[in-house]
């Protein structure tokens, strides 16, 4: 069953990921933070498509379990572009909501984004065994973890001072991707089911990519409103 939802849901989510994004690129006429955006969802798809399709491969040819290395490398190379969306995402924040100064938080998620990723480049993450050492699964995620609290608080906070309705959820898809990645971090490799949670964090996701699409659209229609008046 697990093989079958993943078979038809990772290429599915390549696809509409790919397409908003391109979408957002094209409509973004030079707007950094739409550039940013759809750059954004962009990293996050090729990053992904290291990790998931060579798993919709395994599943119909020679087993997860036989197809280590690559699913490993996917693995980390997913792991280093979910922590470049967030980080992306953060600067997003500062230029829809016109945000100035903030520089001591501007340095801790740029540090935690760094400790992320050097932590995931060290050897101990042993990404291309089969058991791979929970501990360290642990300890990398444990500066993702707080930055992305971070990010949905903020989010939280200035989507209701800015009464922003498209956005004003987003700290929701981002507290819930976390706690869908979580238990696939702690109990995925003694209890292989738990790992069809990735598709539902995945969800959250392609919702935070809608939200910058539907955020596009207005400000076109906006736009176009004003030129024509």
């Amino acid at each position: 069953m697990q093989a079958i939802a993943e078979t038809i849901f990772n290429p599915l989510y390549i696809i509409i990921a790919a397409f908003l994004g391109l979408q957002i690129l094209r409509q973004s006429k030079g707007r950094k933070k739409f550039v940013l955006f759809g750059g954004m969802t962009l990293i996050l798809v090729i990053g992904d498509a290291f990790h998931v399709l060579p798993r919709v491969y395994a599943h119909h040819t020679v087993g997860i379990e036989n197809l280590v290395v690559p699913l490993g490398l996917g693995t980390l190379i997913a792991s280093i572009t979910m922590t470049i969306f967030y980080l992306i995402l953060y600067q997003f924040w500062r230029i829809h909501y016109n945000i100035e100064g903030r520089r001591n938080l501007s340095v801790v998620i740029y540090v935690l984004s760094a400790v992320r990723i050097g932590l995931c480049f060290l050897p101990q993450n042993q990404w291309f065994i089969a058991d791979a050492p929970v501990i360290w699964g642990i300890y990398r995620n444990i500066p993702f973890a707080i930055m992305g609290g971070m990010i949905a608080w903020i989010f939280y906070k200035r989507t209701r001072e800015a009464n922003d309705y498209i956005f004003k959820n987003a700290h929701i898809a981002i507290i819930f991707s976390y706690l869908f990645y979580i238990p696939v971090v702690l109990w995925a490799g003694q209890i292989p089911i738990i790992g069809a949670l990735m598709l539902p964090k995945t969800v959250m996701y392609v919702w935070i990519v809608y939200m910058g699409y539907k955020a596009i659209q207005s400000e076109t229609v906006k736009s176009s409103q004003t030129v024509n008046t």
